[in-house]
């Protein structure tokens, strides 16, 4: 199954389009905060849960078993997710590896530290027509291998 952090995912509808493909079933996991009435095709569920800061990443690891895969920008859920051996991405097409999940969660850490200390840092930058076509190269690769 594939999982999408549905909160702030610009991919979910690539995502459902290459799972509809390789005949996969997408759960989209939202906070009410996000509800849409958008009708999804049947091999699309959707799961709202109420609001709070982690309610829908408590959702999503009560659900995600090992084989899954997990589509997020949060480091935090990718590092549950990963040691549950889930599968993640970024919606920019990276896909997160126990062994730098760490480094990102320090990095994070760290940004956090700088913007309490009112010290400048960058956001993300601008998601692209070319990050879109990136995730959708990388997800495909990776439903071409094959998941369980």
């Amino acid at each position: 199954m594939i999982i999408i952090d549905g909160d702030a995912c610009p991919v979910k509808k690539e995502v459902i389009k290459l799972a509809s493909k390789y005949n996969q079933q997408v759960l989209i996991v939202a906070s009410f905060d996000h509800y849409t009435t958008e009708v999804y095709p049947a091999h699309v569920k959707v799961s709202y849960v109420e609001r709070g800061n982690d309610a829908a990443d408590y959702k999503v690891m009560s659900l995600a078993k090992a084989g899954d895969c997990l589509i997020t920008q949060d480091y935090g859920l990718a590092s549950l997710a990963l040691a549950h051996d889930v599968a993640v991405f970024h919606h920019s097409g990276k896909q997160y590896h126990k062994e730098t999940i760490d480094f990102l969660l320090m990095q994070r850490y760290h940004h956090q530290q700088q913007r309490q200390a009112r010290q400048r840092t960058k956001g993300p930058k601008k998601f692209t027509r070319q990050d879109r076509e990136y995730f959708c190269e990388q997800f495909e690769n990776y439903l071409k291998r094959g998941i369980t």
